[in-house]
C-alpha cells in the first residue's frame, strides 16, 4: 500500500512539471498587441502634453516680461529701453527690469522693446517669444504693456495683455498701437 502511495505521489510531481513549461507562443503575441495598442494611444497623448510644458514656458516668461514692465514704469515713468542712451539692446533692456530670465532658452528667445511716440515720451512696451526652431511645432507669444487715462483726475495707469498665435510656427507679430491682439492671435491674459 505504501508503494502504491509513493507511485501516486510521484505521478502527481511529474504531472505538475508538465504545468509549469511556460506561455504559449499565442499568449505571448496577445500581451505584444495589447502593449503596441495601448502604446499607440498614450503616445501622442504624452508629445502633447511635451509641447504644452514647453510652451507654458514662454508664456510664464512673456508674462513676467509684462509684469517686469509694468513695475520698471512705476519706478521710472519710463519703459525700459526707452532711453536710447542707456538701454539699447534687448539684453539690456530685459537686465533692467531686473526680473532675472534667460534671453534665450533652448526652445525660445525672449525680449522687450518699449516704442515712442513722435513727441519723445513712451507709448507703449511689448514683449515676446520668438522660436528657435522655426520646425518646433510650437507657438508663439507676445505681451503688451501701454498707458491709459483713468478716474476723473486723467491719471495714468499701466495696462497689460498678452496673445498666442493660433497657429504653430507664426513667427512675432507686430503689436500696433491697439489694446488689442492682431489678426491670427488670440488674448489669453
Amino acid at each position: 500500500m505504501k508503494s502504491e502511495l509513493k507511485a501516486k505521489f510521484l505521478q502527481h510531481l511529474l504531472g505538475k512539471k508538465k504545468d509549469n513549461q511556460g506561455f504559449t507562443l499565442i499568449e505571448l503575441l496577445v500581451v505584444i498587441i495589447i502593449i503596441g495598442i495601448l502604446s499607440a494611444i498614450a503616445l501622442p497623448s504624452f508629445l502633447n502634453q511635451a509641447k504644452k510644458a514647453k510652451q507654458s514656458e514662454a508664456k510664464t516668461y512673456v508674462g513676467s516680461l509684462n509684469r517686469g514692465d509694468q513695475a520698471y514704469y512705476a519706478e521710472n515713468d519710463t519703459f525700459a529701453g526707452a532711453d536710447t542712451n542707456v538701454n539699447t539692446s534687448v539684453t539690456a533692456a530685459m537686465n533692467a527690469l531686473g526680473i532675472g530670465i534667460a534671453t534665450q532658452t533652448q526652445n525660445y528667445n525672449y525680449g522687450t522693446s518699449a516704442y515712442l511716440n513722435g513727441g519723445g515720451s513712451n507709448v507703449y512696451s511689448t514683449s515676446y517669444s520668438s522660436l528657435n526652431s522655426a520646425s518646433s511645432g510650437l507657438k508663439n507669444y507676445n505681451g503688451k504693456v501701454y498707458l491709459q487715462q483713468v478716474g476723473a483726475n486723467s491719471e495714468l495707469t499701466s495696462l497689460a495683455f498678452m496673445c498666442e498665435a493660433q497657429k504653430v510656427n507664426v513667427s512675432l507679430a507686430n503689436m500696433g498701437t491697439g489694446t488689442t491682439c492682431p489678426t491670427d492671435w488670440k488674448l489669453i491674459k
